[in-house]
């Protein structure tokens, strides 16, 4: 499999009826500025360009949304009970970017899209969405290029800080991509000065 472009990984999702499915149904919820996230986009990237038959497995999936108005953590739990009761054997994860600067102890995002950018690693700083016309749509804050070249690095709001940096190193051992994905290259950036 060969992804080159933005344009390669929309067609990826979109022959993937799965994923489709999925994004309906987070759809269905109407939530603004919505987006399914993370490894939601990365894993099906990295699967295909390892020539892998079956998806792998995912911890959860990470539906974001942003909405100043109405931050309690029950709202969000309201909407992974809608989506359980439409797709049960679905791990959701619902969580409002709204508040969520307040869990990662930083500054309050603008958007969905801005704490995409800040999350730790360029090639997990992905999402995708339906279109009204429920065409895929693409947001991807720091490229592409990491995660079709099979590069983990971290993302530019995490190399600013000691302590986002040991966060994220923990995070590249913990997860242990490698074992999975052989092929992917995890970028040794050494002790932070």
């Amino acid at each position: 499999m060969f992804i080159q472009n933005e344009k390669d990984v929309i067609a990826l999702i979109q022959e993937d009826e799965w994923m489709m499915d999925l994004l309906a149904c987070a759809k269905s919820l109407n939530l603004p500025d919505w987006w399914i996230c993370a490894g939601f986009v990365r894993s099906k990237i990295w699967d295909a360009l390892h020539g892998f038959d079956e998806r792998t497995p995912m911890p959860d999936i990470d539906v974001i949304y942003y909405d100043a108005e109405n931050v309690e953590e029950s709202v969000e739990k309201k909407h992974e009970e809608v989506l359980r009761r439409l797709l049960s054997t679905i791990p959701w994860s619902v969580k409002n970017q709204a508040r969520m600067h307040i869990v990662n102890n930083s500054s309050p995002y603008s958007s969905s899209v801005d704490a995409i950018g800040k999350f730790p690693e360029t090639a997990t700083a992905l999402g995708v969405k339906l279109d009204e016309r429920s065409n895929v749509i693409l947001t991807a804050p720091h490229g592409i290029q990491d995660v079709v070249n099979l590069i983990v690095k971290p993302t530019l709001y995490f190399l600013e800080s000691e302590d986002r940096m040991l966060m994220y190193e923990k995070r590249v051992r913990k997860k242990n991509w490698q074992a999975t994905w052989n092929k992917i290259e995890v970028m040794d950036f050494g002790p932070i000065i």
